[in-house]
């Protein structure tokens, strides 16, 4: 079963990710680092460009070709949850672990960070606050575990993480 993280931009999903994907031996994707790869620009520019509905329908095209892999460990982008074909495919396809953090810690996490085009703005506190407002309960919905990881070590959040997706894999037969 795969292990898809889902969150806030500056949760750790890459970071835990990556973690996560060492400690079951599978391979690492990030969904925002493979739509740059593949289309040779990156995120600011495809927002520049195509806005953010032109973004969404990337990010929904790779969504569904990544999460059919197997055995992947698999890092959203913060909004993959607004369309609901994604997060049907989501829970369909995987294990869904909600990183989940405070704004506090998300500002700290992000403010060197030029490669977050939601955070182009005056108010870039406000704009997080109504991020997660907007995106919070569609992050509940979907998830099989949530871990905060602005209280939690990355190794901690991965042992947590880890212990819940066996759990779920022992009640579906699946290893």
């Amino acid at each position: 079963m795969n292990i898809f993280l889902i969150g806030p931009m500056g949760a750790g999903k890459s970071t835990i990710g990556k973690l996560l994907a060492k400690t079951f031996g599978r391979d690492f994707v990030d969904s925002d680092r493979e739509i740059e790869r593949r289309t040779g620009v990156t995120i600011p520019m495809i927002f520049e460009y195509e806005g953010e509905a032109g973004f969404r329908r990337r990010e929904a095209e790779m969504l569904a070709q990544l999460s059919a892999r197997d055995e992947i460990v698999l890092a959203t982008g913060g909004g993959a949850v607004i369309l609901p074909e994604n997060r049907a495919l989501l829970r369909r396809r995987g294990f869904v672990a909600y990183l989940k953090c405070s704004i506090e810690k998300q500002l700290e996490r992000t403010q060197r960070d030029s490669h977050r085009p939601l955070l182009n703005t005056a108010d870039p506190r406000q704009r997080l606050e109504d991020l997660f407002h907007e995106r919070e309960p569609l992050y509940t919905e979907i998830a099989d575990v949530t871990v905060d990881t602005g209280l939690l070590s990355g190794q901690a959040a991965v042992r947590s993480i880890a212990k819940a997706y066996q759990n779920a894999c022992s009640g579906r037969g699946d290893t």
